[in-house]
């Protein structure tokens, strides 16, 4: 899901079948994005600069190399303008059919969630 940070409108989606890592279905979906858009991505889309240069994504500590104060305080920054799309998320989890397990056809389930989306989006013009 592409949200934009200003006006938390969501601009994309993508689904996949089954259980699909979220940057394997945004490879796959060849979204477009200006070179000029910051792409604001957690640590599951690690390589995604190759894909769009201007991204971040948080610094990964591993056993050996801890993260300094620096990366800490970057990793905050970072989060703290990303949770706007956890709260996007949870603005659509209200709804039961994306907050449970989806026992409908597959084949409907991207045409519901995007119905869904319209209606947030619309929800949202009202508000503003």
């Amino acid at each position: 899901m592409i949200v934009n940070q200003k006006t938390r409108e969501i601009i994309a989606t993508a689904f996949g079948t089954g259980s699909t890592h979220d940057f394997h279905l945004f490879k796959e979906s060849r979204s477009v994005m200006s070179a000029r858009i910051c792409s604001l991505a957690d640590s599951g889309y690690l390589g995604i600069a190759k894909l769009h240069e201007n991204s971040q994504i948080p610094a990964k500590k591993s056993k050996l190399h801890p993260l300094t104060k620096e990366q800490k305080v970057n990793n905050h920054k970072l989060s703290s303008q990303r949770i706007f799309v956890e709260n996007v998320i949870r603005s659509l989890k209200i709804f039961r059919i994306l907050s449970e397990r989806y026992r409908n056809r597959r084949q409907r389930f991207g045409l519901r969630f995007n119905l869904i989306a319209a209606i947030y989006n619309l929800e949202l013009a009202i508000k503003n």
